[in-house]
């Protein structure tokens, strides 16, 4: 059964909707109601319903504004906006922030159906598809990048190279190195360079380490090469960064 949340200013449209999704004869149940943008939010987050069907001008929060911030959350809600006004400027931007489907007032019951059917056939097809075998390699290849990324992050002291990251993962240098690149938007050294840096000027902040003493903490042995790339990388010298703390 698919969960859906109602929410509109007007508790007349409401009880519409309800009498509608009743008729349309779908394994869809309503489980809450909004009268307002506020209030619609709470009720995702609090019942993770699969659809949620909003008014686009509420009081607190716009229908816009709630789609918005299910998908900054990421909830798994999909999100149907009506609207009383036939402005193609407001389905455009419903469309483009990730909306459904985009309804006029007053919904006629084909329309709403119509919708409905459209959002399960789309769950019920990803859902076949997160179960497939080629779904379940992208789940371990995702997890091994994430191993591997998390290897970086505690490692960077370390003299950890792509090459040793491919052999330890059993996955090929030049994969690894695509996949890193799409993940992080960078190289592999460049990942690994701008994590030693960010250390760096954290430890910079305490007076009792030298700089030289910063550089072999955060994996560098040479300490001009290190001067050299954290000027590059943050624009001063590690000297003048500490004196601009």
């Amino acid at each position: 059964m698919y969960k859906v949340v109602l929410a509109d200013d007007e508790t007349w449209e409401i009880i519409g909707l309800k009498k509608l999704i009743g008729k349309c004869g779908l394994p869809v149940e309503v489980v809450g109601e909004a009268e307002n943008g506020i209030a619609a939010l709470a009720e995702v987050e609090a019942k993770k319903p699969h659809i949620l069907i909003t008014d686009i001008r509420m009081p607190g929060l716009s229908g816009l504004d709630v789609l918005g911030e299910i998908k900054e959350r990421e909830i798994n809600t999909d999100v149907v906006i009506l609207s009383g006004y036939a402005e193609f400027s407001y389905a455009q931007s419903a469309i483009r922030n990730g909306a459904k489907d985009y309804l006029l007032k007053p919904v006629e019951l084909q329309v709403l159906k119509g919708s409905l059917e459209k959002i399960i056939k789309a769950r019920e097809a990803l859902g076949k598809k997160a179960d497939s075998p080629a779904a379940n390699e992208s789940t371990e290849n995702a997890t091994v990048m994430e191993q591997i990324l998390m290897e970086i992050q505690e490692s960077y002291r370390e003299d950890i190279t792509l090459q040793s990251l491919a052999r330890k993962y059993h996955i090929s240098e030049s994969r690894l190195s695509v996949r890193l690149k799409e993940l992080q938007g960078m190289s592999f050294s460049k990942y690994l360079t701008s994590r030693r840096i960010q250390k760096a000027k954290e430890l910079l902040a305490d007076e009792r380490l030298s700089v030289e003493q910063v550089a072999g903490l955060v994996g560098y042995k040479d300490y001009y090469y290190f001067t050299k790339v954290f000027k590059r990388t943050v624009g001063l010298s590690p000297s003048k960064y500490r004196k601009g703390l």
